[in-house]
């Protein structure tokens, strides 16, 4: 696997539409011209809420027991210059990333106003959006870029633009 140039560890929380601002980079014509991949955790069906608490107590024993088992996984295998991790949720995830592959990593916290989530059907739920994987990032870590995402197209493709132009810069 050979070392990324970049690494964005996109984070957020649920409904703030981090998968979308993935995508909506991803399907930019720059990025697959230069065959980039990216990491992409997008269910965000009824199914998956139904079972999102046993998700993340499973997935909190795991990261005790190997804080880098979810980030190896998002990479495994992945060769790119640029990496997407879409779905960053814990201050311990930015460090195993920090630690393995230094400067090429930048952070981006996507935003959404609480009504724009709940126009995507996002509703308060105890124990999920209360919890370190809703809440881990709130603190603790200087972005390197926050993109609001509330809807308004042109304001958030000023946005990607001005994250795209830095990326080429990289290149």
């Amino acid at each position: 696997m050979a070392a990324p140039r970049v690494v964005l560890l996109l984070s957020g929380k649920r409904k703030s539409g981090k998968d979308f601002v993935a995508e909506e980079l991803r399907s930019r014509p720059y990025f697959w011209e230069h065959g980039l991949d990216f990491q992409r955790l997008l269910d965000a069906s009824a199914y998956k809420e139904s079972y999102r608490q046993d998700m993340i107590r499973w997935g909190e024993e795991k990261r005790r027991a190997d804080p880098g088992f979810f980030c190896r996984a998002a990479v495994e295998g992945t060769a790119q210059p640029v990496w997407v991790v879409s779905d960053t949720r814990r201050l311990s995830d930015v460090e195993w990333f920090r630690d393995v592959y230094g400067a090429a990593v930048r952070t981006v916290r996507v935003v959404a106003a609480e009504e724009t989530r709940r126009k995507r059907n996002w509703v308060f739920v105890a124990g999920v959006d209360d919890a370190e994987s809703e809440c881990g990032l709130d603190q603790g870590v200087t972005f390197d870029w926050v993109v609001t995402n509330d809807g308004d197209e042109l304001a958030l493709d000023e946005q990607l633009e001005t994250l795209l132009r830095w990326l080429r810069d990289q290149l």
